[in-house]
């Protein structure tokens, strides 16, 4: 995953607004006005969300004669996560090793 992907799709979901756009997503394809109902914001804050979403590539919208729907794009988000793996396994086996030095401390002081 090149860089600027990368700090694209941070800074997408940096905001619990896309996050929450995200999560509705997951569920289906949907319109932008269905997308838009359960926020306080005007269209036009919203549609902002959407290209932020977009420029990111985690969603994709699309026009169907009046119908403008907006669907999930996994892809990066995937990328992302492959990513933070790398790091969870470093502090994975960071914690063992602690863990095996601890062990091997307390063998030390319970020996007489």
């Amino acid at each position: 995953m090149s860089s600027e992907q990368l700090d694209r799709t941070f800074a997408a979901l940096a905001d619990p607004t896309r996050r929450a756009i995200l999560a509705r997503l997951a569920l289906g394809e949907t319109s932008v006005k269905e997308l838009a109902q359960p926020f306080a914001m005007t269209p036009p804050a919203v549609t902002k969300h959407l290209k932020v979403l977009e420029h990111a590539g985690l969603i994709q919208r699309s026009r169907t004669a009046q119908w403008r729907p907006c669907s999930l794009n996994p892809e990066p988000l995937k990328l992302a996560s492959d990513w933070l793996e790398e790091y969870r396994r470093y502090w994975e086996q960071s914690f063992d090793r602690l863990d095996a030095y601890l062990a091997e401390i307390q063998q030390k002081d319970l020996q007489p």
